[in-house]
């Protein structure tokens, strides 16, 4: 048993003042406001549940602050991406996902879904152990501290065009199993466990003919199902022109949409796509830090909660790993969008941060008795958070203003340092060896 006690929180009521939280076996046992401190552990500034990263490429991270020079697109950044895709292996993986998993616990995230497509090796050649990169993200989330819902991709074309999906090249060959039988029988092999849990996924509608849908829809049974979906125009294109269908419509149509799917990204939505969204219970996850530094545009945020769709929040390729900027993010797009302040109430964006049952953690992401005991304590006496009205502190805060991070009970940062040390240092050991990437 432990015991904690903060001066503020943010409980499932509102803001509480003199909070003892007591945890017993990685669970909230008693939360008490207006209580005497007692011999608990103080927590600094305000307490908030732990956050959830609904949407990670792990490698994305070391393409940081190294694909600005020269412009472009999507498409251009793609190849930058797929030139550091070649350069991993089980090794590098894991020193580059363990840091990254690090940076998001030092920001307040206490659990990550990770899309994982970097299946096989040079050539699509499989490693002797057939899900060695996935044990690599196992194994980095455990040193790191943070929960892990491994999203196991289905990859099987290189494309979506007037003809047709287009053949894999080679640098695409390592995301693939050839066909949706072998990936499901891949993916029977992966194990969940206590800070793990297993999800399935399609990559996008470019990526995975119309015949395999629904082979992914019946292998996710009561699995979280996670999809790329409309960030591009060129996507909706393709598959209106292919499939006579908007992306929306064709997953809607081969069984893939339902309680237990996100749709990540769905910036380029039609009213229709919107409702059958809403209609079927599905999360979106929005990425906008990542959908800004691509220049995908500005999704439909609050159209999609009218509709009746939950809402979560990722970090993408990274290019912040920050969830208060995301949080900040999904209400400051639709400001721009819209001329209109306060689309989002303050406890709308600390949900949209809590997304953990799009991961498979329903008993996650709330200080109430009986949760998970994650704990992220924010400083009230920064530069940037001096003055805050606590149930504004998203507005505030950056991961810089993280002091104490609990995970399932147990402390994982602590006044701003992360177990495993000098996280930068790690950062920095991991990406070296790729710099020839970007």
């Amino acid at each position: 048993m432990s015991r904690w006690f903060a001066a503020e929180a943010l409980l499932p009521g509102g803001p509480a003042t003199d909070v003892v939280f007591e945890i017993v076996e990685g669970r909230f046992a008693t939360i008490t406001a207006d209580a005497d401190a007692g011999g608990a552990a103080r927590l600094p500034g305000i307490a908030l549940p732990g956050l959830a990263n609904a949407h990670s490429h792990a490698f994305h991270r070391a393409l940081r602050g190294r694909t600005h020079g020269c412009g472009g697109t999507f498409w251009t950044w793609r190849e930058r991406m797929y030139a550091l895709a070649r350069r991993l292996d089980p090794d590098t993986y894991l020193a580059l996902a363990r840091a990254t998993y690090a940076e998001m616990a030092l920001a307040g995230f206490t659990a990550v879904g990770e899309f994982h497509y970097l299946h096989h090796g040079p050539g699509g050649v499989p490693y002797t152990e057939p899900n060695a990169m996935a044990a690599a993200l196992r194994q980095a989330a455990a040193d790191a501290g943070v929960r892990l819902t491994l999203i196991d991709i289905c990859y099987l074309a290189g494309g979506l065009g007037p003809g047709g999906h287009l053949p894999l090249d080679e640098v695409q060959r390592p995301f693939s199993d050839g066909d949706p039988h072998a990936w499901a029988e891949r993916v029977a092999e992966l194990a969940a466990g206590p800070g793990m849990r297993i999800g399935v996924g399609v990559h996008s509608v470019r990526a995975v003919p119309r015949p395999a849908l629904r082979t992914v829809a019946e292998i996710a049974r009561a699995r979280p199902l996670h999809v790329h979906l409309s960030e591009q125009p060129a996507e909706n294109e393709a598959c209106l022109g292919y499939y006579g269908a908007t992306p929306t419509g064709l997953l809607a149509a081969e069984g893939v949409l339902g309680p237990g799917t996100t749709a990540v990204h769905a910036t380029h939505l039609t009213g229709a796509d919107i409702a059958l969204l809403g209609d079927s219970g599905a999360t979106v996850c929005l990425c906008p830090t990542t959908e800004r530094d691509l220049a995908d545009g500005i999704g439909p945020a609050r159209a999609l909660r009218d509709a009746g769709v939950r809402l979560a929040l990722g970090t993408d390729q990274h290019a912040l790993i920050d969830p208060f900027e995301e949080a900040r993010a999904l209400e400051m797009h639709e400001r721009l969008a819209s001329g209109e302040r306060g689309r989002f109430a303050p406890d709308e964006l600390l949900a949209a941060l809590t997304g953990h049952g799009c991961l498979g953690w329903p008993d996650a992401g709330r200080l109430e008795v009986g949760a998970r005991a994650d704990l992220v304590a924010v400083r009230c006496d920064t530069a940037r958070t001096a003055g805050a009205a606590p149930d504004q502190i998203l507005y505030a805060a950056t991961a810089a203003d993280v002091d104490t991070v609990i995970v399932d009970g147990q402390p994982v940062v602590e006044g701003g340092r992360h177990r495993l040390g000098d996280v930068g240092a790690l950062l920095r050991a991991a990406i070296e060896p790729l710099r020839e990437c970007g």
